[in-house]
């Protein structure tokens, strides 16, 4: 455990050192039943007992209310993006839905959804590189659509919704991915929440549904009964063999989470660990925040160096120094933090440090 580094990673992203120790230590012998947890079928009481656990403990931790389900689904949080139009789009028989474009991924959505319906994607910000969150005027919306979809963090240009929109009796749907369970929701706001595991929940492979029950029942009729809402509810997510894994490390990342004292502590923390760097970014002339300030994310940190021929070395020098994955996505350039719930604050002090002497070096 001494050549751990502090990793900035997008995703597949840091995991809390106590879980995999807890995984490493469980993983040949489960609770003393001989096999590993890998190795015992889904419909077993141990993984029932896993299932179940998780399950009440992601509705402790996010305060979800009881008229809403929680769905363990397969391929990621793309794969939603085919399954919420799927699932929703035929509420109303105008087929339309209003996607809020604020990055790469809610672009990939709102195209995938265009294979369904009539979507709206006048809410945009691609035309200065989705350097902030757009504007959302809930005037605008045609009344006839089925639902609203958002991206609540942007993990590539480092943006997200502070505030969300107040979208009425129209669903809001939002791509949550790379920020649940880092700050505290008021569920009731959304009639559909989903997320990939692999930021703050667990390894990838796996995603989460949130929806709520009223919502169910409007799949079309072309819809593979794997991404049915319907047929996943009814069958507590176990309709076929699920990543069974990944659910027990998400299970043992909530129980982290909870004795690290559950997510008005762990937001607190994000911001605190955020600050720490977007302090260095503000305070120098070399470094250069590529995010307008208002719409900042607590979860991804973007800056670029001012002269940009030193990135290289930026990103070689600060590997040598154990600050791992850092080099930003190639649609914005320059350098990346991506500060999960796992990040420590002591891995943002250290990037902050490394930061203010590699401008020392080099100004």
């Amino acid at each position: 455990m001494t050549n751990r580094v502090f990793n900035f990673g997008a995703g597949p992203a840091m995991l809390p050192e106590p879980v995999m120790q807890r995984a490493q230590d469980e993983f040949l012998d489960y609770r003393g039943i001989g096999a590993s947890v890998i190795e015992i079928s889904h419909r077993s009481r141990e993984f029932m007992d896993i299932i179940e656990a998780a399950d009440a403990l992601l509705r402790e931790l996010a305060a979800i209310p009881d008229n809403y389900r929680i769905l363990h689904v397969h391929g990621g949080a793309q794969m939603q993006f085919s399954a919420i139009p799927m699932n929703l789009i035929a509420r109303n028989p105008a087929r339309k839905a209003v996607y809020a474009v604020s990055g790469n991924f809610a672009n990939l959505a709102a195209k995938e959804a265009m294979r369904y319906g009539e979507i709206d994607t006048s809410c945009n910000s691609a035309e200065s590189n989705f350097d902030h969150i757009p504007e959302f005027d809930a005037r605008t919306v045609d009344t006839e659509s089925s639902y609203v979809h958002i991206t609540s963090n942007n993990t590539i240009y480092g943006t997200r919704w502070h505030a969300f929109p107040d979208t009425g009796e129209i669903p809001l749907v939002a791509d949550m991915t790379s920020e649940l369970l880092s700050r505290e929701l008021n569920i009731g706001k959304f009639g559909v929440i989903f997320a990939s595991l692999q930021k703050n929940l667990g390894p990838s492979g796996l995603a989460l549904v949130i929806v709520r029950e009223d919502l169910l029942g409007y799949a079309l009729p072309e819809t593979p009964g794997l991404l049915n809402y319907r047929t996943c509810a009814d069958k507590q997510s176990l309709a076929n063999t699920i990543n069974t894994f990944a659910v027990y490390m998400m299970k043992l990342v909530l129980e982290w989470l909870r004795d690290e004292g559950g997510v008005k502590v762990i937001e607190r923390r994000n911001a605190e660990k955020a600050a720490i760097l977007y302090d260095v970014v503000d305070g120098s002339d070399f470094y250069l925040g590529t995010a307008n300030a208002p719409d900042r994310s607590h979860m991804n940190v973007t800056f670029n160096l001012a002269e940009n021929n030193l990135l290289e070395a930026f990103l070689r020098e600060a590997e040598a120094n154990g600050l791992y994955a850092l080099k930003g996505h190639r649609s914005v350039g320059g350098a990346r933090a991506s500060i999960y719930n796992a990040m420590p604050v002591e891995g943002c002090r250290a990037l902050a440090d490394f930061m203010r002497q590699f401008e020392r070096s080099h100004a």
